[in-house]
């Protein structure tokens, strides 16, 4: 079975991006068919148990107040999050994330501030934003995902909710499996693989134009798909 016909879906939303410090506010793990389809779905509400910042709830939409009101104890939600991940890797089914470095290496600092086992080594994993540099890296403007998702012709009418990001990931994944089968027609394992490579050369791209024509110290790290 092509690695494209059942997928894991993974996103979160946090405080902030400072993968080191920001903590989890929602969280969305679901699983798609060949088609796109929601097949099953968690989300979770956490109490972060710090403040949400006013430009974080400016991205999400969720306050301090609602999440101590209606968020779940985060060491709690936090190992529910990995032990979903976890079920869906243990199955063989890769897991979608959209930059995926950010999503699990603040998954794996949230669970070790929480003493909750972390995910070792997890995959596979499918980051589309990765992917999608890899076989179309001259393609002008942005890559955010509603640029993407626009691009591949998916829909995402709820941008920067844990549950439309993940799914609408998902779906661009699907759509650049279709558009590039030449190069995506291999083992997910295998394109887990790929994208470690990938990720190390376009972060070395990166790094190299940055210090050409910005900040000749930059540096950033093409550590995939936890840093």
């Amino acid at each position: 079975m092509s690695w494209h016909q059942e997928l894991g879906v993974f996103d979160l939303e946090t405080t902030g991006i400072d993968v080191e410090s920001a903590r989890i506010v929602t969280a969305h793990v679901g699983l798609l068919d060949a088609e796109g389809e929601v097949v099953h779905r968690r989300d979770w509400l956490l109490d972060p148990g710090v403040e949400i910042p006013a430009e974080a709830t400016a991205v999400h939409g969720i306050t301090t107040a609602q999440a101590r009101e209606l968020g779940m104890d985060p060491a709690r939600g936090v190992a529910a999050i990995v032990a979903q991940l976890r079920s869906l890797f243990d199955r063989g089914i890769p897991v979608v994330a959209y930059n995926a470095p950010y999503d699990f290496t603040l998954l794996d600092r949230e669970a070790n501030r929480h003493g909750v086992a972390p995910l070792v080594s997890p995959g596979p994993i499918i980051d589309p934003l990765v992917i999608d540099r890899a076989v179309d890296k001259y393609r002008r403007g942005k890559r955010t995902l509603t640029v993407t998702a626009t691009h591949y012709g998916v829909s995402l009418l709820e941008a920067h909710d844990a549950g439309a990001d993940a799914i609408a990931a998902g779906r661009v994944a699907q759509a650049l499996a279709r558009i590039h089968a030449d190069v995506l027609a291999v083992e997910a394992a295998e394109l887990h693989r790929r994208q470690v490579d990938w990720c190390n050369e376009q972060a070395a791209d990166f790094q190299e134009y940055m210090r050409r024509v910005r900040d000749p110290e930059f540096t950033t790290s093409g550590a995939w798909p936890i840093r």
